[in-house]
């Protein structure tokens, strides 16, 4: 029985998903595997539950992980039953200063602190110093700095003004990782919430700046 070839809708599908074709999608499928009989409706029901889950007690996802029995075809559940890839990204960034972003944060791969463990080091001294920060004067976490300096580095090849905001002060001795995310919030930039991405995975792009909070006022930034 060959496999439909049917892409990830782009957000998880589960019980009065209003993706009718989606539903379709998947309860014709869920009666081919033989996790009905289903009625092929378009309306994600109990009975439709009831499948999910059973496809899901039964099947693994293409790492060989168990799936989670949640009754929710999110981007696993749907690439173990259409048998396809299913977390797919844009082959290019969505602006040029993303796309050259990128560029310049590939060619610092490799970059480490010298010293180890330090916080310093010629190349990371520069990611300081973007942001303001004299690394002579402490010990600074350097992800956001890092982060700048790409859109920065990106921004005077384009010629354009760098929109990311500059976190960095004495008494921000993480770089900005935190107030980089409650400043955006505050000048109306567009945030995408943890709850939000797993829900929908096509929202994350390449070039996006994700911010992770690690507790304690602490975190991690970066760019996808």
């Amino acid at each position: 029985m060959s496999t439909p070839s049917i892409p990830f809708p782009g957000s998880i599908i589960s019980s009065g998903s209003k993706d009718k074709a989606s539903v379709l999608a998947i309860q014709h499928r869920l009666n081919q595997v033989g996790c009905g009989p289903v009625a092929e409706t378009g309306v994600f029901g109990v009975e439709t539950f009831d499948a999910v889950e059973l496809f899901q007690a039964r099947s693994v996802d293409k790492f060989g992980v168990p799936l989670k029995v949640d009754a929710q075809v999110g981007p696993m559940s749907w690439g173990a039953l259409f048998g396809i890839p299913v977390v797919t990204s844009p082959p290019v960034a969505a602006s040029p200063l993303l796309a050259d972003t990128l560029e310049v944060a590939a060619k610092e791969i490799g970059t480490l602190e010298s010293p180890l463990g330090s916080n310093r080091g010629p190349r990371v001294d520069q990611y300081l110093r973007t942001v303001g920060i004299d690394p002579t004067t402490g010990s600074f976490p350097w992800c956001a700095a890092f982060l700048y300096f790409c859109f920065q580095t990106a921004a005077d090849s384009l010629k354009i003004p760098n929109p990311v905001i500059k976190t960095a002060g004495v008494l921000d001795k993480t770089a900005g990782v935190l107030d980089h995310w409650n400043r955006a919030g505050q000048k109306g930039i567009p945030r995408i919430s943890n709850i939000d991405a797993a829900a929908t995975p096509s929202l994350v792009q390449p070039g996006l700046i994700f911010v992770i909070t690690t507790g304690n006022g602490n975190g991690h930034t970066g760019i996808v």
